[in-house]
């Protein structure tokens, strides 16, 4: 067996691999999509290079062409990013249950899903007489709520915590960080309340229930 040919092989397998991989990773950032041109340019390789790395990927329902042509995400990716869900869920919930418990808060972990906040799990505290219901599943903009704006501020790399209240529900109060350094994934740990929360007790709790979830993740 020649193992040099093999070798060569498995290179350019690994190099075909991770430029799709990138070509994902780049339609993921342009909102408004790209044309097989502007993927060639950023990814540095010939159109030729381009069509046959978007062939197998519009098979396999991770790209589609909109009718002006240009590349944007399939179906296929939001498949995978569901079946996604439940395993990330499980990762951060012994962070959220120890950060749900000191804060006597409902604790929450918040992604990213069609450009709006999910709340992807919630965890009550045990000991609390009231407590806010926050349901998983519910969706809300970016721009409103702790949650969301650390998700935003995250983008920055800003890891301060965020506070809010009454953004989302009249009466309600919210402090949340960012979820940093997991590839592929923007989320905010966070804990809502129906008193005000003292930031300067509960952000640096937030932050850590951030990283541990980030550790969990990675």
């Amino acid at each position: 067996m020649d193992e040099t040919a093999g070798s060569g092989r498995a290179g350019e397998t690994s190099q075909t691999l991770d430029r799709g991989l990138r070509l994902l990773h780049l339609v993921a950032d342009a909102p408004a999509g790209l044309t097989v041109t502007e993927v060639a340019t950023r990814l540095g390789i010939g159109r030729a290079a381009v069509y046959r790395l978007v062939g197998p990927l519009t098979t396999h329902g991770m790209l589609r062409r909109d009718s002006d042509g240009r590349l944007r995400l399939g179906a296929g990716v939001l498949h995978l990013a569901r079946r996604a869900q439940p395993l990330l869920a499980e990762g951060a919930l012994p962070a959220l249950r120890r950060l749900a418990e000191q804060a006597g808060a409902t604790a929450h972990l918040t992604v990213v899903e069609g450009g709006e906040g999910v709340a992807l799990a919630v965890v009550e505290p045990s000991w609390t007489s009231f407590h806010v219901a926050y349901r998983t599943g519910a969706r809300h903009p970016l721009d409103r709520g702790a949650a969301g704006r650390a998700i935003l501020a995250g983008r920055g790399g800003a890891a301060e915590p965020v506070s809010s209240s009454g953004e989302l529900q009249s009466g309600a109060y919210g402090v949340a960080a960012p979820v940093l350094g997991v590839p592929g994934l923007e989320a905010s740990v966070g804990v809502v309340a129906l008193a005000p929360l003292d930031v300067d007790l509960i952000g640096p709790q937030v932050l850590a229930a951030a990283t541990a979830v980030t550790a969990a993740l990675r």
